[in-house]
């Protein structure tokens, strides 16, 4: 795929752009997040990233738009998941509901800046060593393993160890001044919990990259393509946040449907590297077949979930974990 320079500072200035509205919206007219305006504004960048699909497959053709769309639906289903953990980090830190979009912008730059250096390190190993598609394809696969087994429980916020650290060098107000990230205690210079939680949303997107960026990879090799459906994923995922936030408990087989996912993309990514290195008679999975698989799962894990609430209101879904979280801290109500 021929991208040029020009076409990159373009794509880049209009994603650029669209965070400069996200960021003085927030800035200007601090306020909680509606229904209708979070309705509106998740159809806008649906809508955005459809038409930036639309225009690759005018210029580059069908095949690049598959893998586009592919990546792009692969993102969205797994930033989901980073809602959840989302949800669970606002509660924890009781951030009032004027601050969170502030917060959220800001999160969604933070991961755009990281997983933009993740994708031309990945970009550049696939270059350089092909058996880096068998190592993608297992951390997928060992990724998929973890989450399943530990579906039904929640990562432990507090013990995230740059929140740890942060709150041991840092002098942290009490309260959230206003919505500012820093600020002045006793006479020096302080952060306030705005900014515990930025670091908190900041660390915890950065494990999620190290599995969604992989994933990407799996249905497209083209770094370009790997940065857009990135970014404009990540673009709709503050105003999915309030539109869906209070729903997220209903999504009770999402981490199954997600670790299923990541299984599939890992073993697609593996028979990849068998292709190329071992026997070219090894089969390949196709990026329509991949996109067929991905939206079946998604489909009936969705309703799969709806229908296990309804026949049992008192489930409840949770984001999944890559590690086991101590007994006692499980399954306690969130507030």
């Amino acid at each position: 795929m021929d991208v040029g320079a020009v076409a990159w500072l373009v794509t880049i200035g209009l994603i650029l752009g669209l965070l400069a509205v996200d960021l003085a919206l927030a800035a200007v007219r601090p306020h909680v997040i509606g229904f209708k305006e979070a309705v509106a504004w998740s159809l806008f960048y649906i809508a955005v990233a459809i038409g930036f699909g639309l225009v690759l497959i005018a210029q580059h053709g069908g095949e690049f738009g598959t893998q586009y769309f592919a990546g792009y639906i692969v993102e969205k289903s797994l930033s989901v998941d980073n809602l959840f953990v989302f949800v669970i980090i606002m509660s924890t830190f009781a951030v009032p509901a004027q601050y969170q979009h502030k917060v959220l912008t800001f999160g969604i730059i933070l991961a755009l800046i990281m997983r933009a250096a993740f994708i031309l390190l990945g970009a550049a190993l696939l270059n350089l060593f092909t058996f880096m598609f068998l190592v993608f394809g297992l951390l997928l696969i060992f990724t998929a393993v973890q989450l399943f087994r530990h579906r039904d429980e929640d990562p432990d916020v507090q013990e995230n160890v740059l929140v740890r650290a942060t709150r041991r060098v840092l002098p942290v107000t009490d309260g959230y001044s206003g919505g500012r990230l820093f600020t002045r205690l006793d006479g020096r210079r302080a952060v306030t919990p705005l900014f515990i939680v930025l670091v908190a949303i900041g660390s915890t997107d950065l494990l999620f990259a190290l599995d969604s960026i992989p994933a990407v990879f799996g249905v497209t090799e083209e770094p370009y393509l790997v940065f857009t459906a990135n970014a404009f994923a990540l673009l709709g995922l503050r105003a999915l946040y309030f539109l869906v936030s209070g729903l997220l408990d209903r999504l009770v087989y999402l981490s199954t449907g997600l670790a299923i996912i990541l299984a599939f993309i890992g073993v697609k990514l593996v028979l990849h590297w068998a292709h190329k290195d071992i026997d070219d008679s090894v089969p390949e999975v196709s990026t329509a077949l991949s996109l067929g698989v991905i939206g079946v799962v998604l489909t009936v894990t969705t309703v799969a979930s709806l229908v296990k609430v309804r026949r049992d209101p008192t489930a409840r879904a949770h984001a999944g974990s890559l590690r086991a979280t101590p007994v006692n801290e499980r399954n306690e109500p969130r507030q």
